[in-house]
């Protein structure tokens, strides 16, 4: 991974789009640079490999998790989310029916508080319209509920969530 380019671009200059397929190793690394060093998470396999495996992952599942990207006016990745979408069970009304589920959306540090982080969110919400979303969740870190909530996301009391590590019941 580049060494990522400190805050002096102004955040216009930042484009925001769909990931590129060339871009995935950059993009799998910003997560890697995420989990190691800003969640300080000791690694059980090396970046290389984490790379390697990880932009592959990322092809095979192509057609079902979207990526998204901040980037620089030099090419430089500073930010992702990623757009999971699910097939629903079919219902009276359509057999097509899908949700999504925002993923994995940060911001490098230098570049946070400038939007970016919502400008991600509008695009992985405008991909899942654009796919027929039925509605898009997120699961966020405990520092980002509020910029969820000024980019569309509401509490909805009908969503309940449960710990699948749980073994007793």
């Amino acid at each position: 991974m580049r060494t990522p380019p400190g805050p002096t671009e102004s955040t216009s200059a930042v484009e925001v789009r769909r990931g590129r397929d060339q871009e995935l190793e950059e993009v799998v690394g910003l997560r890697w640079h995420w989990t190691t060093l800003d969640r300080g998470e000791s690694p059980a396999i090396t970046e290389e490999a984490f790379v390697t495996g990880a932009a592959r992952w990322a092809r095979e599942h192509a057609d079902t998790h979207l990526p998204h990207v901040a980037v620089t006016k030099d090419g430089s990745i500073i930010g992702m989310a990623w757009l999971a979408l699910t097939p629903r069970v079919a219902s009276t009304h359509s057999f097509d029916r899908s949700s999504g589920d925002l993923q994995s959306c940060y911001v490098l540090p230098s570049f946070r508080r400038q939007g970016i982080g919502g400008r991600l969110v509008q695009a992985v919400l405008d991909t899942a319209a654009a796919h027929g979303a039925e509605h898009v969740t997120v699961h966020t870190s405990a520092d980002s509920p509020g910029m969820y909530l000024r980019n569309g996301f509401r509490a909805n009391s009908r969503l309940l969530f449960a710990d699948s590590t749980i073994t007793e019941r």
